[in-house]
C-alpha cells in the first residue's frame, strides 16, 4: 500500500488564512456563500451529533479549540486514515506470522477403477467398482516464511509510513488549531465591527435630532437636515451588514468545532491586542525542525521509501518457506483413523521474472527522489513560514498603534467638528466628514488587531506549537 498524505494540501490554508480575509472583505456576503458552497474545506466541516438547546452557552477560546479536536472533519479523516495504513502495517506482518489452519471432512466415495487403467476382468474375483466407503480426516495445517528479505524489508517501510501517518494526525491537530484560531478571531472581529457601527448610528442619530432642533429654530437649512438623514440611514445598512458578518462568522466557528448551528452562543474572549514577547529567529527555527509533525512526517516517509527500495532489491534474493501439516485419516469414522503428517521445505530462488524486479526499483527510486526532494523543500519552507511570521507579527503590531493613533485623531476631529456645528460656525457636512473618518479609522484598526492575533496564531504554527501556545498567544480579555 503506498501512503497518501490525504491532507498536504490543508498546509495551503494556514498560508492563505490572512490574504481570504481581504478577498472576503472585497466579496458580497452571497458571493461569499456561493465560494464556500463551490470550494468546501474538512478543516471547516465537522462532525457533531449534539442536538441543539434553548441555552445561550459562553464560548472560549479553549473551549473552541477542545471542541476542534474532538469534532473537526479532518482529524476525523486523517484519524480514519491512520487506520487504513495500520491496516496494512498489521497486513504486512502477517506475511512473516505462522499461517494456522485446522480442518476436519468426512468424505463419502466410490471410485470405478476401470476409469483409471484397470479394465473389468483383468483381475480376477476383483471387481471395478469400490466403495461406497467413508474416509474421515482432521488435521492441523502449518505454512512459515522462514526467509524472505523482501517481505521483512516491505514490514520496515510500512512501519515508516505507519510513523508518517501518525506525525500527519498531529500535523492535522495544529491545522485545527489554526483553522479554530482564525474562526474565532473573525467573530471577535465581526463583533467589534458590529459594535462600532452601532455607536456610529447612535452618533448620527443624535446628529441627525440636532440638526432637526436647529432646523425648527431656522438655525441651518434643510439640507443640513436631509444630510444627517441620509448619514443615518448609511450607518444603518452597515450596522445591517455588519451584523450579518458576524452572525455568519459565527455559524462558521460552529461548523469548525462542531457546534449545532441552531445552537446559541456568546464568545467570552475578545482577545484585544498584546505585544509578542521578543523570540530569536534562529532558536525559533531549530525548534520547528524538531516539533513541526510534517517535517517529522516527511523524514518518516522518506525512510519508508529507502525501505521500499531495499524490498524491490531484494525480490532478486532467494526465499525459505517450510510448511506440512498433522492430523488423524481413517475409513469410516475417528475410531479407525491413524496418525498421519506431512514436512515439506521450500527454497525459491528467481531466475527470470520478466523485467518486474527492475521495474519495481526504479518505481521505488523514482518514489524515494520525490520524497526526498519534498522533505528538501519543506525544510525551506519552515524557515520561510517562520521568517513570514515574524515580518507579518511585525508589521501587524505596527498597523495597530499607526491604527489607534488615528482612531484618536479621527475621533477628535469629530468631536471639533460636533462643536462647530452646535455653536452654528459650520454646517454639519464637516461632521459627515469626520464620522466618515472615525467609521473608516475603527474599521482600520479592527483589521490590525485581526491581523496582528491572526500573525502570533501563524508563527505558533509555523514553529510547529500551535496547540500548546495558542492560548498563550491569545490572551483575551472575558466579558
Amino acid at each position: 500500500m503506498t501512503y497518501i498524505r490525504t491532507f498536504g494540501p490543508l498546509v495551503a490554508l494556514a498560508l492563505s488564512l490572512a490574504s481570504s480575509l481581504v478577498a472576503q472583505q472585497a466579496a458580497s456576503p452571497v458571493q461569499q456563500s456561493i465560494q464556500n458552497a463551490l470550494s468546501p474545506n474538512p478543516l471547516q466541516g465537522s462532525v457533531s451529533h449534539e442536538k441543539a438547546t434553548a441555552e445561550v452557552i459562553p464560548l472560549s477560546i479553549p473551549d473552541a479549540v477542545r471542541r476542534a479536536l474532538r469534532y473537526n472533519l479532518a482529524l476525523i479523516n486523517s484519524d480514519a486514515t491512520t487506520q487504513q495504513v495500520r491496516a496494512e502495517q498489521l497486513r504486512r506482518l502477517a506475511n512473516l506470522l505462522p499461517n494456522v489452519s485446522a480442518s476436519v471432512t468426512e468424505t463419502g466415495q466410490q471410485i470405478d477403477l476401470a476409469a483409471l487403467g484397470f479394465p473389468s476382468g483383468k483381475i480376477p474375483g476383483v471387481s471395478t467398482i469400490v466403495g461406497p466407503f467413508a474416509v474421515f480426516d482432521a488435521r492441523v495445517n502449518l505454512s512459515q516464511s522462514v526467509f524472505n528479505w523482501n517481505q521483512v524489508q516491505n514490514l520496515r517501510s510500512s512501519r515508516e509510513t505507519t510513523k508518517g501517518a501518525l506525525q500527519a494526525l498531529r500535523n492535522n491537530r495544529e491545522l485545527v488549531v489554526l483553522a479554530t484560531g482564525n474562526a474565532y478571531l473573525q467573530v471577535t472581529s465581526a463583533l467589534s465591527r458590529v459594535e462600532a457601527a452601532q455607536a456610529q448610528v447612535n452618533t448620527a442619530q443624535t446628529l441627525f435630532q440636532r440638526a432637526q432642533d436647529q432646523q425648527r429654530a431656522g438655525v441651518t437649512p434643510n439640507i443640513d437636515t436631509l444630510r444627517s438623514q441620509v448619514q443615518l440611514q448609511t450607518r444603518q445598512q452597515q450596522l445591517i451588514s455588519a451584523q450579518n458578518d458576524y452572525d455568519k462568522a459565527k455559524l462558521q466557528l460552529a461548523r469548525t468545532i462542531g457546534l449545532p448551528l441552531a445552537q446559541p452562543f456568546e464568545i467570552t474572549d475578545r482577545v484585544p491586542y498584546q505585544s509578542l514577547p521578543p523570540l530569536q529567529f534562529e532558536v525559533e527555527v531549530e525548534r520547528a525542525y524538531q516539533r513541526r509533525a510534517d517535517y517529522q512526517e516527511a523524514q518518516a516517509l522518506v525512510k519508508a521509501a529507502e525501505l521500499s527500495r531495499s524490498a524491490a532489491v531484494a525480490e532478486h534474493y532467494p526465499s525459505l518457506g517450510i510448511q506440512g501439516f498433522y492430523g488423524d485419516q481413517g475409513l469410516n469414522s475417528p475410531a479407525t483413523s491413524h496418525g498421519v503428517f506431512s514436512a515439506q521445505a521450500g527454497l525459491q530462488i528467481p531466475i527470470f521474472a520478466g523485467g518486474r524486479v527492475r521495474a519495481d526499483i526504479q518505481e521505488a527510486d523514482a518514489t524515494l527522489q520525490l520524497r526526498r526532494a519534498a522533505l528538501d523543500d519543506l525544510k525551506s519552507r519552515i524557515e520561510y513560514e517562520i521568517r513570514s511570521a515574524f515580518l507579518d507579527v511585525q508589521s501587524a503590531a505596527k498597523l495597530v498603534e499607526a491604527a489607534q493613533t488615528n482612531v484618536n485623531l479621527a475621533t477628535e476631529t469629530l468631536r471639533q467638528a460636533q462643536d462647530r456645528f452646535s455653536a452654528g460656525v459650520a454646517d454639519n457636512l464637516e461632521v459627515v466628514q469626520a464620522q466618515d473618518s472615525v467609521a473608516a479609522a475603527n474599521d482600520s484598526y479592527i483589521a490590525a488587531v485581526y491581523q496582528h492575533n491572526l500573525a502570533k496564531v501563524f508563527l505558533a504554527r509555523s514553529v510547529g506549537v500551535a496547540e500548546d501556545a495558542v492560548q498563550q498567544y491569545l490572551k483575551g480579555s472575558t466579558k
